[in-house]
């Protein structure tokens, strides 16, 4: 990858590919989004994208809406693929908890070996997806095909599989741990409790839990055939 783009501006290009094909999806995002989700002020953020649209990153007019340029979407794409393989490792070869992941891998992804990312996706032989099922672009920026069945959304009498969250807060994830929810735990909707969107699920060894509609609204699911 280019070396050209510093810590901070690789840290802009990748929030604002997540605002805008992730978290809203088909929304304007705005300066006020991405001071959010990275924790800075506006006026910081201001600066920072005239800095990225002198870069060729993004289009962006004062007070509008921020995009990526096609260059800055490929780039950003590569450094998710960077995050989320050294998330797969992390957890599959070093064992760190699924909420402890995220945040080394926000240090590694900074790393600029291609060589090293593409030797790494060999290793953990190519995976599709990360330990949290979000999907893992390939060396040209392809995206493999992420479900999006709600858990709130599935039928009754139905198995599902729980395939990705998309909320991958470490809190959320130590919730889920307690409830031995994980990716690939199999469910099945018992009982729609109307009144507050709640759900009563069974796992496959029968145990039942009562989840919130908030939690069911951040778990992704597919059909088991």
């Amino acid at each position: 990858m280019n070396t050209e783009f510093s810590i901070t501006e690789e840290n802009y290009i990748k929030a604002i590919y997540v605002l805008s094909y992730e978290v809203k999806p088909n929304n304007k995002v705005g300066t006020k989004d991405i001071a959010t989700i990275l924790k800075v002020q506006p006026a910081t953020v201001t600066d920072m994208l005239k800095k990225l649209k002198k870069k060729k990153m993004i289009h962006y007019k004062k007070y509008g809406e921020v995009q990526l340029t096609n260059a800055g979407i490929l780039y950003a794409k590569q450094l998710l693929r960077k995050h989320r393989l050294w998330e797969t490792f992390l957890y599959e070869k070093l064992h760190f908890n699924w909420d402890e992941i995220h945040e080394i891998a926000e240090q590694l992804e900074h790393v600029q070996s291609d060589e090293l990312i593409d030797r790494l996706e060999k290793f953990l032989q190519y995976p599709q997806y990360d330990p949290h099922g979000e999907p893992i672009p390939d060396a040209t920026g392809k995206l493999p095909t992420l479900p999006d069945t709600l858990l709130s959304h599935i039928k009754p009498k139905k198995w599902y599989t729980v395939v990705a969250l998309k909320d991958t807060t470490p809190e959320f994830l130590k919730y889920l741990q307690q409830l031995s929810i994980q990716i690939g735990t199999k469910i099945k909707l018992i009982e729609k409790i109307p009144y507050d969107a709640s759900i009563k699920i069974s796992f496959s060894n029968n145990k039942q839990v009562i989840l919130s509609g908030k939690i069911a609204d951040n778990i992704l699911v597919t059909e088991m055939k």
